[in-house]
């Protein structure tokens, strides 16, 4: 994708939150609610870590009806904004985006450890990320940002986040042992198919696979850094 394109929406360098909040909202008005995929033979999970000043990001890519890894990718760069609440988009997005595009082959969903329009603008990074780049995303969340629901008490039980009178997302219990997540469409899937692939993607765990993965992933990058044996871990300034 061209770079030009990619600094306008993810770099925050140089710019106010209120031009960051005029982005937002520009994107936003290019989210699509409907389901945006023709097939769903494969989906990715897509994380980040920290080091000092650096950020590592990792994406992990699965076979969706096994489940199996088929792929991964990651970048390393230097980390662009503080930590801002909401604004994520302009903290994780440059490196996100640098990963995403070194996937020789794009996953036909892309599940991000964020929030989808569960955001008070909307424009959590799966839905921001999806508007931007045109893809098919859902977050998948730990805490709830915006809205209420009924909390669930079952594995397999969930119910409705809603705010400000329109359902933005899921709150689903995964494992007996933890806090239900949080589902929510990014761009270009349906509530009832964000709470569909979660589900299956769910393997005992709390969190589902994709995520999971790439967690895991990103958790390894950050190990092989701090102890020096980033041989398998490339710097890459990105745009």
């Amino acid at each position: 994708m061209d770079e030009g394109y990619l600094r306008k929406w993810f770099d925050p360098q140089s710019r106010t939150l209120k031009d960051l909040r005029a982005l937002q909202h520009e994107a936003t008005l290019m989210l699509n609610m409907e389901d945006g995929f023709d097939r769903l033979e494969s989906v990715a999970g897509i994380d980040c870590s920290y080091l000092d000043d650096r950020i590592i990001c990792a994406v992990v890519m699965l076979d969706y009806k096994t489940l199996e890894v088929i792929g991964r990718e990651h970048v390393v760069q230097k980390v662009r904004l503080p930590y801002i609440p909401t604004y994520l988009s302009f903290r994780e997005g440059c490196a996100m985006a640098s990963a995403f595009e070194k996937l020789e082959r794009k996953p036909d969903i892309l599940m991000m450890d964020s929030c989808g329009i569960n955001h008070p603008r909307k424009s959590g990074m799966a839905s921001y990320f999806g508007a931007v780049m045109n893809h098919p995303t859902i977050g998948v969340s730990k805490k709830i940002l915006c809205g209420e629901a009924e909390i669930p008490a079952q594995v397999g039980e969930y119910h409705e986040l809603v705010y400000e009178e329109e359902q933005i997302g899921w709150v689903l219990k995964t494992n007996k042992r933890s806090n239900p997540i949080i589902a929510s469409p990014g761009n270009k899937v349906s509530m009832r198919s964000c709470l569909e692939i979660v589900s299956h993607c769910l393997k005992g765990y709390k969190l589902p696979e994709p995520t999971r993965l790439a967690h895991l992933y990103a958790a390894q990058l950050r190990e092989e850094l701090k102890s020096g044996k980033g041989h398998q871990t490339t710097f890459d300034e990105g745009y």
